[in-house]
């Protein structure tokens, strides 16, 4: 488009000046300069899985230094009161319940984003990465339930369905151009059909009691975020007003509040005020203001008026094209991967390894199932609905990757570090359960990692 709108404010191009320009857009696009919108949320996911192993780090060194302080710190009561309204909860709890919704957020926005116009936005481009998503929560489910039904454990059956999009795509970002760039499409499509999964799995099963008079309250400022989208009111604002009264809602419903955020993601805007193409006018009206005579132009646009309105209306051109979905993820996301996550993982990841039974914790079924269901049941669910799929209706993987990739991808499945923490924190709110569920969920994905980094190093992209 930028080639388009230049070319019409000179009128005329050179041959050589297109060769230039062609084999310059080439070399840069090789050179990885010129990145399309999935290589950029690519980019920020797995730079953001960084500070998030920090923070795991920093969770097990304090929570194995100061143990009895670890817990205090964030069994720490914090109330916030409006009136007679009185919420009391502790401060991790509050990252959980309060912070992850924003997280969860982000999550809704991705997935509305993929179901629109990405790997979900089409029953054949869904097909693969959903059936992979469905594998990778079965099979798991089904291998911690064999070791643990009928055990006071047998709630954590979800605990290793979930994949973390962050850590899995990091890691491809390690291995560069040793895979190819479809797999990585391939692993965060079927991740954000994974997470949706697992936020329904959150929502239905994990939700002991219902409040009907707060749901009610829930279905009203629900039905007001559905309104607003009608409307097509872009206002952030108001996304905001009424997405906090949802959050209440929810929190005094007795469903996990998160699942308003996910709730609110789905009724943001994905249209921009005008369509690209009065957007291109827009711009090329604009662009012919910048119109001036050889040594006129100045060295600021602060020294010609037409120049500077040219550009605060270029701003509000770009601005009016650009989706609320799409400010919202990329405000957002830096605060999510930066703080939220890193929170998260601090609060939730330390492990006291002084007070824990190492030998019995090994042997315990609910590191047996956890364990057991990340490294094999993820993969082998993955992989094996993939193929299933792929072969009854010949769905052809995309450019690239062949079923050696698709294998070292499904192990990457099995890091299931955030999401799983979560369920884990559902399931085992404290107790000698919830730390052997921590080091099995850790355990688990360093394990399917690994293995993930070496399946996909030895894969050579080039070979048939």
């Amino acid at each position: 488009m930028e080639r388009q709108i230049t070319e019409s404010r000179a009128g005329k191009a050179s041959n050589s000046a297109d060769s230039t320009e062609k084999f310059g857009f080439i070399w840069n696009l090789r050179k990885g300069r010129i990145e399309s919108s999935f290589e950029q949320f690519f980019k920020k996911l797995s730079t953001g899985s960084f500070p998030l192993f920090a923070a795991l780090i920093a969770a097990i060194i304090w929570g194995n230094l100061s143990s009895d302080g670890y817990k205090t710190f964030w069994h720490t009561e914090i109330s916030i009161a409006f009136g007679s309204l009185h919420i009391e909860k502790s401060l991790a709890h509050w990252i959980d319940e309060a912070l992850m919704t924003l997280f969860f957020f982000l999550v809704g926005l991705e997935i509305k984003r993929e179901i629109i116009i990405g790997e979900l936005s089409s029953f054949k481009k869904a097909l693969l990465p959903v059936a992979a998503a469905a594998g990778g929560m079965i099979v798991p489910a089904a291998i911690y339930a064999y070791f643990n039904s009928n055990t006071p454990a047998a709630g954590g059956w979800g605990i290793p369905m979930a994949t973390d999009i962050a850590f899995s795509l990091a890691v491809l970002a390690v291995l560069g151009r040793k895979v190819p760039f479809g797999i990585s499409v391939f692993l965060s499509a079927f991740a954000i059909a994974d997470d949706l999964g697992a936020v329904l799995i959150i929502a239905i099963f994990y939700t002991e009691t219902i409040l009907w008079g707060y749901l009610l309250i829930a279905a009203f400022f629900l039905c007001g975020l559905f309104l607003a989208n009608f409307l097509w009111i872009k206002k952030p604002m108001v996304y905001v007003v009424l997405g906090i009264g949802l959050w209440i809602a929810f929190l005094g419903s007795g469903i996990h509040a998160t699942i308003a955020g996910v709730l609110v993601a789905m009724c943001i805007p994905a249209r921009g005020k005008y369509d690209t193409a009065t957007f291109i006018t827009n711009i090329r009206k604009h662009l012919n203001d910048f119109q001036c005579d050889t040594d006129e132009c100045g060295y600021t646009i602060l020294l010609n008026k037409n120049h500077l309105d040219a550009v605060h209306n270029i701003e509000l051109s770009c601005h009016d094209v650009e989706t609320p979905l799409q400010r919202f993820e990329y405000s957002l996301h830096i605060w999510v991967a930066f703080m939220i996550l890193p929170l998260f993982a601090l609060a939730n990841s330390g492990i006291a390894f002084g007070q824990m039974d190492i030998g019995k914790a090994f042997t315990d079924s609910i590191m047996y199932g956890i364990v057991l269901g990340l490294v094999l049941g993820k993969p082998i669910g993955i992989f094996l609905f993939t193929f299933l799929t792929a072969k009854l209706v010949n769905a052809p993987l995309m450019g690239g990757v062949k079923w050696r990739h698709i294998f070292g991808a499904s192990m990457l499945g099995g890091i299931g570090f955030t999401m799983s923490l979560f369920i884990s924190g559902l399931s085992f709110p404290d107790g000698q359960m919830a730390e052997i569920a921590k080091l099995g969920i850790i355990l688990g994905s360093l394990i399917s990692g690994v293995i993930g980094i070496i399946v996909l190093s030895l894969s050579d992209n080039k070979s048939g």
